[in-house]
């Protein structure tokens, strides 16, 4: 990261090396600048008819009472550079200032284009040492559409009280313009920023069966808000927005917070490659005569990864069923694809050492630790577990006595050595109506685990249980007599942790969680607020990619609800599950104070210590905690001098209490849920609990997807058969050929096959992404005591990504890379990668937000 030392803009005085005089002998002073634009290719230039107007910051215009503007300026000597199916344009761009025109505070772009561009950033030379620059990074849409032209605010931060005069009505005009009226359906180049509740998942224009709950605004189905877009309501019931086709990707997203074009055309060529890997298996089924099953481990991985190329006539079929379900705008792209991809997915991490070791008991806990979903696991506090309503677990002493090596149960839970992985209290009322649907059997689960000397788990029983009058359950260890049901008994855990680890940990509790931080930000803090430049870069794409979520893999119908075991009742369940969430326990080190897994020790930075030392998600996170922490407290004291500060902060207030009230106001009655914003520290809190949620918490759960579920029998989504009880005719087919029981009973190859072509789109990293201690520009401010102390952030990151490679290499900690050797760097800042060039599946780098 380069450091930017610049004066304080308070101090500063426009210096003069262009001086010059207009032809009455007025003297002037020249401004030059840089413009950079990027858009799709075959469309026209967009420097022909653009201008661009600069206000000052010092002075007024006497007839209009606002900020003095200047007059329009062209786009010059354009520059092309490509990238994929991008074009940039690099313009310069000249002003002619009068001399008492005073420092530029902020620029209005005037597309008078038939099209919108993006623009990156304006950069202006005011003098000989200092440069003014502007982080646009937005669509501009054309001034017919949107009947006014585009401000950007200077690099420069102003609490409300402290604005310059001159430009304190346009922060207030720029807000409430934000804001909307809350009516009318939104149009594409529209930058309204407005709440909704989740309406728009159902389709009951096309059945009773596609018809899904409203979530949000009731006691029934609270939820966190989404971007409000005011389409249609659905003729049958009056409150469901109507949508539009399977692949209809105009799902209305404020321009500011869209894709880039860069971003877009990685993101379609992504989903495209995704789409072949998905439709070769399909097609070579279909040739083979068996479009239902796998029918064994060995045909799986060799239909399914990436190996010498098929034949032509695999490919020929491919192509001419892809043909079917795509666009011929996409399909044109697949062929191009196709000649330069493989046609098969990638091998993923967890077999590509060993084909083997993700059966072990010991991998099966050590996920629980640092696989995809290493936030759930609990310390045991009561024996046997108890449930709601005070029903106690099957799981008795006899399942579990003898295995503690040389403990009791209860000094083994004193010394915090027994652990429990439950997926059993939430699922129970909702267990009858999922196993009503076709082609779907599960259990909810308790997991018992011990903790041995040597640090890792292993796991000492597994309850299964199916609701009734009385619950039904059984439980399983793994010296049972038939070893291939306590097999199938972590097969069903396996299911159920992937059910709550794609619907709650990663949708719930990242996506949906940060987009009414989003719109509020957007809504209360002006781009001049200090504390809406430190949030901005960790809600890149986060509005997007949530539309596009709501679009094709939430509704009803869609790949979630095809592929995971709560199908149609999967949103409606994770409303159920934000009835209890609370703000302040995302913090990381609450979280494991609640679990069970950590005390508070006020010694350490994080204020706490951990009880299970080899604990990867937790040991490398409370690293990048305390990273966090340290740099928002800082940036927090560079802006607010004392709690006073914060206290009577208009747009701060603003923005909290319609966080609270609104954005995640089906939460606002519970006192835990939020910290008062009353002090440095609070704010401190609440913000390092923001960033962590939109960088390392999502990193941590999203980016190892294909790694260890992009081999389907570790990680399934759902099952299609019960463990058979024995003396029965399906027990006996379970004991004659387990294998091929298995795969009758996990996901069949469509579905198996769609869920692992999602995951690959979702576990990659495109090239414009932009990761933890980085800026996509060095001038996103100009305060260089902000700029140090952000270098300072980098260096520390630096450190924590050092300390994670030794850790890996440490071989007392077995837990870092296990059976599978599969190294833990999910939360590998990846700060050496200044370029940003990386992409692709990587299985590490913690991106500033939650964007794919």
């Amino acid at each position: 990261m380069h450091r930017m030392q610049v004066p304080s803009p308070r101090k500063m005085h426009l210096c003069h090396p262009f001086n010059s005089s207009s032809p009455d002998g007025a003297a002037y002073h020249v401004v030059k600048g840089t413009v950079v634009i990027s858009r799709q290719h075959l469309r026209s230039p967009p420097g022909r008819k653009t201008t661009i107007c600069l206000y000052s910051s010092t002075q007024f215009d006497k007839n209009r009472k606002k900020a003095r503007l200047s007059k329009s300026a062209s786009l010059k000597n354009r520059k092309k550079t490509k990238h994929g199916k991008t074009d940039t344009f690099t313009y310069h761009i000249t002003f002619h200032l009068d001399m008492e025109f005073g420092l530029p505070g902020a620029i209005v772009v005037k597309n008078g284009n038939k099209t919108e561009f993006f623009v990156k950033f304006v950069s202006l030379e005011v003098s000989e040492d200092r440069k003014i620059h502007f982080d646009c990074n937005s669509w501009v849409y054309p001034v017919k559409k949107t009947n006014t032209d585009r401000l950007f605010f200077s690099n420069t931060s102003y609490l409300p009280g402290k604005t310059p005069l001159p430009l304190q009505d346009l922060r207030k005009e720029e807000l409430v313009s934000l804001r909307g009226n809350g009516r009318g359906e939104r149009k594409t180049w529209e930058r309204i920023y407005d709440y909704d509740y989740y309406n728009d998942l159902g389709s009951p224009d096309k059945g009773e069966d596609r018809a899904r709950p409203v979530l949000g605004g009731t006691t029934l189905y609270p939820y966190p808000r989404r971007c409000r877009t005011g389409r249609p309501v659905s003729a049958s019931d009056g409150v469901t927005e109507t949508r539009g086709n399977f692949l209809n990707l105009d799902y209305y997203v404020p321009p500011d917070d869209r894709f880039s074009p860069v971003k877009f055309s990685e993101f379609i060529t992504s989903a495209i490659q995704a789409v072949i890997h998905f439709v070769i298996p399909e097609v070579k089924s279909l040739f083979q005569g068996d479009i239902n099953n796998f029918r064994s481990f060995e045909q799986l991985k060799r239909d399914l990864y990436a190996e010498p190329r098929h034949s032509a006539a695999f490919e020929m079929m491919a192509m001419e069923k892809l043909k079917t379900i795509v666009p011929d705008e996409v399909y044109k792209d697949v062929t191009k694809s196709i000649k330069k991809n493989p046609v098969k997915f990638p091998v993923p991490q967890v077999i590509a050492a060993d084909e083997n070791a993700w059966r072990t008991d010991e991998e099966f806990a050590r996920e629980m630790l640092a696989g995809l979903n290493p936030a759930v696991i609990k310390c045991l506090k009561v024996f046997p577990p108890v449930g709601v309503g005070g029903r106690e677990s099957s799981i008795t002493d006899f399942h579990i006595e003898g295995k503690l090596e040389g403990l009791t149960i209860q000094k083994a839970m004193d010394q915090k050595r027994i652990f429990i992985l439950d997926h059993h209290d939430y699922l129970m009322p909702y267990l009858s109506r999922i196993n009503s649907q076709k082609g779907v059997r599960v259990y909810a689960s308790r997991t018992l685990l011990f903790l041995k000397d040597d640090g890792t788990l292993k796991p000492l029983a597994i309850e299964l249980t199916l609701p009734g009058e009385e619950e039904q359950s059984r439980v399983f260890v793994p010296d049972i007599p038939v070893r291939m049901l306590w097999e199938l008994a972590k097969t069903f855990v396996a299911v159920n942790d992937s059910g709550y680890h794609q619907l709650i940990s990663h949708w719930l509790y990242t996506h949906a969680a940060v987009e009414p931080f989003v719109i509020a930000t957007k809504r209360q803090l002006s781009a001049m607020h200090p504390i809406y430049k430190l949030l901005d870069p960790h809600f890149k794409d986060t509005m997007h990619i949530n539309a596009l979520a709501r679009s094709i893999l939430l509704n009803s119908g869609g790949i979630l609800e095809r592929t995971m075991f709560p199908g149609k009742y999967a949103m409606e369940l994770s409303s159920k599950i934000y009835t209890n969430w609370r703000f302040t326990e995302q913090a990381l080190p609450e979280d494991l104070v609640k679990r069970g897994l950590a005390v508070r020790d006020f010694t350490q930075p994080s204020g706490v210590s951990l009880l299970l030392e080899d604990y990867p998600y937790a040991t490398d996170g409370l690293d990048i905690w305390v990273c966090i922490k340290k740099w928002v407290h800082n940036y927090c004291v560079r802006f607010y001098p004392d709690d006073m500060a914060v206290i009577s902060d208009p747009e701060l207030e603003s923005w909290y209490t319609e966080i609270r009230h609104v954005g995640h106001g089906d939460r606002r009655e519970d006192p835990h849920c939020w910290l008062e914003l009353n002090s440095i520290e609070n704010l401190a809190q609440t913000l390092t609990t923001l960033i962590w949620i939109a960088s390392a918490l999502h990193a941590s759960v999203n980016f190892g997807q294909f790694a260890y579920a992009g081999f389907a029998p570790n990680r399934p989504t759902r099952c299609r058969e019960f463990i058979p009880v024995e003396n029965t005719h399906e027990f006996a087919e379970l004991q004659k050929d387990p294998e091929k029981f298995f795969f009758h009973m996990v996901p069949d190859r469509f579905t198996t096959t769609l869920g692992l072509a999602l995951i690959e789109v979702l576990s990659c990293h495109m090239s414009d992404e932009v990761y933890l201690g980085q800026r996509a520009s060095a001038g996103w401010t100009d305060d260089g005591e902000v700029l140090r102390l952000f270098e300072e952030f980098a260096d520390d990151l630096r450190r924590v990504e050092k300390n994670i490679k030794e850790r890996n290499k440490d071989a007392l900690l077995k837990n870092r890379l296990g059976p599978v050797k599969v190294p833990y760097t999910l939360m590998y800042p990846d700060t050496s990668n200044t370029s940003g060039k990386e992409k692709g599946v990587t299985g590490k780098g913690i991106p500033n937000s939650v964007s794919i």
